[in-house]
């Protein structure tokens, strides 16, 4: 199971864009890949075509490639650094029934992720 969601802010720990923080674009499960915003850009060639209303598509781009979930961590909100993060079970009643919630938590500062 992983622990970092799309829309999560991340930061690189290790590889060439190390330091840089982004948002998860992306959680590629099967192959354990993240693809994050600003992070391990490669130029990918396209080819050359045309669009409906005629105009011209294709040629040299730059897309965000996907890195290994191991080489990034949730940032802190309250620290704004790298955490790890833990769990909370939360139960709530409601009507007379009781529902267990999961709460992601950084284990940097305890708070709410």
């Amino acid at each position: 199971m992983a622990k970092i969601k799309k829309g999560d802010l991340v930061v690189v720990i290790s590889g060439r864009d190390r330091t840089k923080q982004g948002r998860v674009l992306e959680v590629l499960k099967e192959s354990q890949r993240v693809v994050v915003e600003g992070v391990q850009r490669v130029t990918k060639h396209t080819k050359v075509g045309q669009s409906q209303r005629g105009s011209r598509t294709g040629g040299i781009e730059t897309i965000e490639a996907p890195i290994h979930i191991s080489n990034v961590m949730i940032v802190d909100p309250e620290t704004k650094k790298g955490t790890r993060v833990g769990y909370r079970i939360e139960e709530t009643d409601r009507d007379g029934r009781s529902k267990t919630m999961r709460v992601r938590v950084s284990k940097r500062s305890g708070k709410d992720i």
